[in-house]
Protein backbone atom coordinates (compact mmCIF):
# COMPACT_ATOMS: atom_id res chain seq x y z
CA UNK A 1 0.00 0.00 0.00
CA UNK A 2 1.38 3.58 -0.98
CA UNK A 3 0.65 6.15 1.35
CA UNK A 4 0.73 10.21 0.47
CA UNK A 5 1.16 12.10 3.55
CA UNK A 6 -0.55 15.49 2.79
CA UNK A 7 -0.05 18.67 5.63
CA UNK A 8 -2.36 21.33 5.14
CA UNK A 9 -1.73 25.03 6.53
CA UNK A 10 -3.73 27.86 5.10
CA UNK A 11 -1.99 31.41 5.85
CA UNK A 12 -5.53 33.30 7.05
CA UNK A 13 -6.11 31.72 10.31
CA UNK A 14 -8.03 34.06 12.86
CA UNK A 15 -8.23 32.25 16.25
CA UNK A 16 -4.08 32.12 16.47
CA UNK A 17 -3.03 34.62 13.64
CA UNK A 18 -0.03 33.27 11.72
CA UNK A 19 -0.42 30.05 13.87
CA UNK A 20 1.43 28.08 11.22
CA UNK A 21 4.41 29.76 11.38
CA UNK A 22 4.45 31.20 15.20
CA UNK A 23 7.29 29.66 17.37
CA UNK A 24 6.46 27.34 19.56
CA UNK A 25 9.11 25.30 21.82
CA UNK A 26 11.98 27.23 19.42
CA UNK A 27 10.71 26.37 15.95
CA UNK A 28 7.29 27.38 13.39
CA UNK A 29 4.79 25.17 14.95
CA UNK A 30 4.66 23.64 11.48
CA UNK A 31 8.09 22.10 11.79
CA UNK A 32 6.82 19.86 14.65
CA UNK A 33 4.51 17.99 12.32
CA UNK A 34 6.89 18.34 9.44
CA UNK A 35 9.19 16.04 11.53
CA UNK A 36 7.00 13.38 11.95
CA UNK A 37 5.85 13.02 8.26
CA UNK A 38 9.54 13.22 8.00
CA UNK A 39 10.22 10.15 10.58
CA UNK A 40 6.91 8.08 9.11
CA UNK A 41 8.43 5.02 7.39
CA UNK A 42 4.92 4.25 6.29
CA UNK A 43 4.79 7.51 3.90
CA UNK A 44 6.26 7.33 0.58
CA UNK A 45 6.02 10.84 0.46
CA UNK A 46 4.52 13.68 2.04
CA UNK A 47 3.60 17.32 0.06
CA UNK A 48 2.19 20.67 1.82
CA UNK A 49 -0.64 22.49 0.76
CA UNK A 50 -0.66 25.96 1.46
CA UNK A 51 -1.67 29.36 0.16
CA UNK A 52 1.39 31.47 1.88
CA UNK A 53 4.74 31.74 0.57
CA UNK A 54 6.06 31.78 4.12
CA UNK A 55 4.25 28.68 5.15
CA UNK A 56 5.96 26.73 2.18
CA UNK A 57 9.47 28.29 3.03
CA UNK A 58 8.71 27.08 6.63
CA UNK A 59 7.80 23.58 5.10
CA UNK A 60 10.65 23.48 2.70
CA UNK A 61 13.24 24.21 5.89
CA UNK A 62 11.79 21.47 7.96
CA UNK A 63 11.68 19.14 5.06
CA UNK A 64 8.30 18.99 3.74
CA UNK A 65 7.88 18.91 -0.17
CA UNK A 66 5.81 21.92 -1.37
CA UNK A 67 5.33 21.30 -5.09
CA UNK A 68 2.36 24.26 -5.42
CA UNK A 69 0.35 26.93 -3.62
CA UNK A 70 -2.87 26.13 -3.42
CA UNK A 71 -5.59 28.51 -5.23
CA UNK A 72 -6.99 31.45 -2.73
CA UNK A 73 -10.45 29.79 -3.41
CA UNK A 74 -9.12 26.50 -1.44
CA UNK A 75 -7.82 28.83 1.16
CA UNK A 76 -10.82 30.75 2.64
CA UNK A 77 -12.14 30.19 6.44
CA UNK A 78 -15.00 27.95 4.96
CA UNK A 79 -13.42 26.11 2.99
CA UNK A 80 -13.61 22.35 3.84
CA UNK A 81 -10.49 19.56 3.78
CA UNK A 82 -12.13 17.75 1.45
CA UNK A 83 -11.54 19.60 -1.70
CA UNK A 84 -7.83 20.51 -0.62
CA UNK A 85 -7.28 17.25 -0.38
CA UNK A 86 -8.89 16.29 -3.75
CA UNK A 87 -6.82 19.15 -5.33
CA UNK A 88 -3.13 17.95 -3.92
CA UNK A 89 -3.94 14.23 -4.90
CA UNK A 90 -5.31 15.32 -8.20
CA UNK A 91 -2.09 17.26 -8.60
CA UNK A 92 0.28 14.22 -8.08
CA UNK A 93 -2.00 12.25 -9.67
CA UNK A 94 -1.35 14.48 -13.11
CA UNK A 95 2.47 13.47 -12.73
CA UNK A 96 1.73 10.17 -13.04
CA UNK A 97 2.38 9.56 -9.25
CA UNK A 98 -0.50 7.54 -7.71
CA UNK A 99 -1.81 6.55 -4.23
CA UNK A 100 -3.74 3.90 -2.27
CA UNK A 101 -4.16 6.01 0.22
CA UNK A 102 -3.96 9.46 2.08
CA UNK A 103 -2.48 10.31 5.44
CA UNK A 104 -3.89 13.78 6.38
CA UNK A 105 -1.13 15.51 8.90
CA UNK A 106 -3.00 18.87 10.67
CA UNK A 107 -0.50 21.33 11.93
CA UNK A 108 -2.84 22.13 14.92
CA UNK A 109 -2.22 18.88 16.29
CA UNK A 110 2.02 19.29 16.93
CA UNK A 111 2.59 16.27 19.32
CA UNK A 112 2.68 13.24 17.84
CA UNK A 113 4.15 10.54 20.08
CA UNK A 114 7.46 8.55 17.73
CA UNK A 115 5.95 6.03 15.77
CA UNK A 116 2.53 7.50 15.54
CA UNK A 117 1.95 8.04 12.24
CA UNK A 118 3.03 4.53 11.10
CA UNK A 119 0.68 2.84 14.38
CA UNK A 120 -1.56 4.76 12.14
CA UNK A 121 -1.02 3.47 9.35
CA UNK A 122 -0.55 -0.50 9.95
CA UNK A 123 -3.99 -0.44 11.89
CA UNK A 124 -5.26 1.15 9.10
CA UNK A 125 -4.15 -1.60 6.27
CA UNK A 126 -4.61 -4.34 9.16
CA UNK A 127 -8.52 -2.86 9.60
CA UNK A 128 -9.47 -3.06 6.15
CA UNK A 129 -11.52 0.00 6.58
CA UNK A 130 -12.12 3.28 4.66
CA UNK A 131 -10.95 5.50 6.65
CA UNK A 132 -8.77 5.47 10.34
CA UNK A 133 -9.22 8.48 12.72
CA UNK A 134 -7.03 9.06 16.01
CA UNK A 135 -9.66 9.17 18.78
CA UNK A 136 -10.03 10.45 22.57
CA UNK A 137 -12.66 8.55 24.94
CA UNK A 138 -15.44 10.75 25.89
CA UNK A 139 -16.00 11.38 29.74
CA UNK A 140 -19.50 9.61 30.88
CA UNK A 141 -21.02 12.81 31.15
CA UNK A 142 -20.84 13.41 27.80
CA UNK A 143 -21.82 9.79 26.57
CA UNK A 144 -24.35 10.12 23.92
CA UNK A 145 -26.46 7.44 26.13
CA UNK A 146 -26.61 10.87 28.59
CA UNK A 147 -26.67 13.71 26.59
CA UNK A 148 -29.83 15.98 25.57
CA UNK A 149 -30.90 17.98 22.53
CA UNK A 150 -33.25 20.63 23.22
CA UNK A 151 -36.39 20.83 20.50
CA UNK A 152 -37.70 24.30 19.57
CA UNK A 153 -40.80 23.64 22.28
CA UNK A 154 -38.28 23.69 25.30
CA UNK A 155 -38.34 19.97 25.54
CA UNK A 156 -35.40 17.45 25.54
CA UNK A 157 -34.44 13.76 24.32
CA UNK A 158 -31.88 12.02 24.25
CA UNK A 159 -28.89 12.01 21.44
CA UNK A 160 -29.26 8.46 20.74
CA UNK A 161 -32.89 8.63 20.20
CA UNK A 162 -33.98 6.55 23.06
CA UNK A 163 -36.68 6.78 25.28
CA UNK A 164 -34.60 6.82 28.60
CA UNK A 165 -31.30 7.29 29.48
CA UNK A 166 -28.80 4.03 30.32
CA UNK A 167 -29.01 4.61 34.19
CA UNK A 168 -25.89 3.46 35.35
CA UNK A 169 -22.13 4.77 34.28
CA UNK A 170 -20.70 0.86 33.87
CA UNK A 171 -23.32 0.38 31.58
CA UNK A 172 -22.18 3.17 28.91
CA UNK A 173 -20.68 1.63 25.80
CA UNK A 174 -17.31 3.16 25.24
CA UNK A 175 -17.79 6.42 22.95
CA UNK A 176 -15.09 8.82 21.31
CA UNK A 177 -14.65 11.93 19.75
CA UNK A 178 -11.89 12.98 16.54
CA UNK A 179 -8.65 13.94 18.20
CA UNK A 180 -7.16 15.44 15.22
CA UNK A 181 -3.27 13.99 14.90
CA UNK A 182 -4.00 11.25 12.00
CA UNK A 183 -6.22 10.86 9.60
CA UNK A 184 -6.01 8.26 7.09
CA UNK A 185 -8.41 7.56 4.32
CA UNK A 186 -8.63 5.38 1.07
CA UNK A 187 -7.72 7.20 -2.23
CA UNK A 188 -10.69 5.98 -3.74
CA UNK A 189 -13.15 7.61 -0.72
CA UNK A 190 -11.64 10.43 -1.31
CA UNK A 191 -11.16 11.10 -5.40
CA UNK A 192 -14.35 8.50 -6.42
CA UNK A 193 -17.09 8.86 -3.25
CA UNK A 194 -16.21 12.45 -2.19
CA UNK A 195 -15.62 12.00 1.31
CA UNK A 196 -13.09 11.53 3.94
CA UNK A 197 -15.01 9.15 6.12
CA UNK A 198 -16.28 5.93 3.51
CA UNK A 199 -18.21 3.50 5.20
CA UNK A 200 -16.44 1.82 8.06
CA UNK A 201 -14.49 3.92 10.20
CA UNK A 202 -11.74 2.51 13.10
CA UNK A 203 -10.27 4.81 15.52
CA UNK A 204 -6.90 5.01 17.20
CA UNK A 205 -7.13 5.80 20.87
CA UNK A 206 -4.60 8.49 22.18
CA UNK A 207 -3.11 10.04 25.15
CA UNK A 208 -5.35 12.65 26.55
CA UNK A 209 -2.62 14.52 28.20
CA UNK A 210 -0.46 14.42 25.00
CA UNK A 211 -2.97 16.03 23.35
CA UNK A 212 -3.79 19.82 22.18
CA UNK A 213 -5.82 21.53 19.04
CA UNK A 214 -4.51 24.87 18.50
CA UNK A 215 -7.32 27.16 18.11
CA UNK A 216 -7.35 29.78 20.64
CA UNK A 217 -4.78 31.32 22.32
CA UNK A 218 -5.63 29.23 25.60
CA UNK A 219 -4.45 26.34 23.28
CA UNK A 220 -1.35 28.02 22.58
CA UNK A 221 -0.32 28.62 25.73
CA UNK A 222 -1.46 25.20 26.93
CA UNK A 223 1.10 23.81 23.90
CA UNK A 224 3.84 26.24 24.95
CA UNK A 225 3.80 24.30 28.46
CA UNK A 226 3.11 20.71 26.64
CA UNK A 227 6.44 21.97 24.14
CA UNK A 228 8.72 22.46 27.27
CA UNK A 229 8.45 18.87 28.40
CA UNK A 230 9.50 17.35 24.85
Amino acid sequence: MRVLGIVTARGGSKGIPRKNVKVLGGRPLIAWTAEAAVQARELARTILSTDDEEIAAAGRAAGLETPFLRPAELAADATPTLPVLQHAIAFVERQDDRYDAICLLQPTSPFRPTGLVDACVARFRESGADTLVTVLAVPAEHNPHWVYFERPDGSLHLATGEAVPIPRRQELPPAFCREGSVYVMRRDAVMEQGTLFGRRVVGYPMDPTLCVNLDTEDDWRRAEALACTR
